[in-house]
């Protein structure tokens, strides 16, 4: 059962300078996947040893520093997370967590078929499904090893147990930006998910094939609009997470559209990341990074780790700086956690 949260140890700690309230972090557990998606890594990627990621009790102490400072949401990352054997136990400890009021997954899938249940009974609220194309081949070749009907077990499992479900779509110019995008989209008209399409950003080890092949979300509305008519906004406009929300008329599901590069977010941020190996990183597309894992490895109290953390967050930048070519190049993305 979750945890009613101690009112006593809220504060307002997750406030940055620009008078932002941060109160979700999103957490690596791996920087390990069992995909090599082309605009995510190399085919050939070298992973960190095992000791160098956060341990359980690391990830869960942080966790519980996060629900006291004011945080409210976690979602748990990789790589790929479903990958970590303890998956289950540390999505159950965090939904005990005082301050925590949500808990979600991003995940490829490829394994949610047998976890969707023991996940769902742990206390996980959503679970965000990465899905490039409905094409067998293409979907292979994008991913390079996958197989979609891997995925499509995955969506099912987690829709019988009535998790929230969001389908992400990262496109890329060339590879799945023409009829992949209005298929994906189709779903939404009788299922009750949202599909997201998400813009491609420059990363670190893999820059090389993204830059240049962004597809803005004007582009992909105007797509989307040519073969299933004029979109509704949703939500009067306003943001759900990242993501701008339109309809289909008469969908059962919706449309999201994240778009970093061309529509920036940034005032309405409202979030920090935890690396697999500890690192605490302020903003997706800056290469400002805290080292927590060696603070809690040097034997910080709480006390210590907390005013470090609200410190840190305070400092938060405004945005990234992409239109200047200011590229992060410390990690790709599968090392940050998306």
């Amino acid at each position: 059962m979750k945890t009613a949260p101690d009112t006593a140890v809220l504060s307002d700690g997750g406030r940055d300078r620009h008078g932002r309230t941060i109160s979700y972090v999103r957490i690596s557990l791996t920087d390990v996947c069992n995909l090599r998606c082309v605009y995510c890594m190399p085919e050939k990627m070298t992973f960190r040893k095992k000791q160098e990621l956060l341990t359980d009790e690391e990830v869960l102490r942080l966790i519980r520093l996060f629900g006291g400072i004011g945080f409210r949401k976690v979602r748990f990352t990789g790589g790929e997370p479903t990958l970590r054997s303890s998956l289950v136990e540390i999505i159950r400890a965090t939904r005990e967590t005082a301050g925590i009021e949500s808990v979600g997954l991003t995940t490829n899938g490829i394994l949610l078929d047998n976890l969707a249940r023991p996940l769902g009974e742990a206390g996980l609220d959503s679970v965000n499904i990465s899905i490039d194309t409905l094409d067998r081949d293409r979907f292979r070749e994008i991913t390079r090893w996958g197989n979609l009907d891997d995925v499509f077990a995955g969506i099912r499992a987690a829709t019988k147990e009535g998790l929230r479900i969001k389908l992400n779509c990262v496109v890329s110019r060339g590879w799945n930006d023409e009829q992949d995008v209005l298929a994906l989209a189709a779903l939404t008209i009788d299922n009750p998910w949202q599909v997201r399409f998400i813009e491609l950003m420059p990363f670190g080890n893999n820059a090389g094939f993204q830059v240049g092949r962004t597809v803005t979300e004007s582009e992909l509305v105007e797509k989307i609009t040519a073969r299933f008519g004029p979109l509704e906004i949703q939500n009067e406009g306003r943001l759900d997470g990242e993501a701008r929300v339109y309809r289909i008329p008469g969908a059962a599901g919706s449309l999201g559209f994240i778009s970093p590069v061309s529509r920036p977010f940034c005032s309405a941020c409202n979030r920090v990341r935890i690396t697999a190996d500890g690192i605490l990183r302020l903003c997706l597309l800056r290469d400002e990074e805290a080292d927590f894992r060696r603070r809690i490895r040097e034997g910080e109290d709480d006390d210590s780790l907390r005013d470090a953390l609200t410190r840190a967050i305070y400092r938060k930048p405004w945005g990234h700086d992409l239109k200047s070519d200011a590229f992060p190049n410390k990690r790709g993305m599968s090392e940050i956690g998306g």
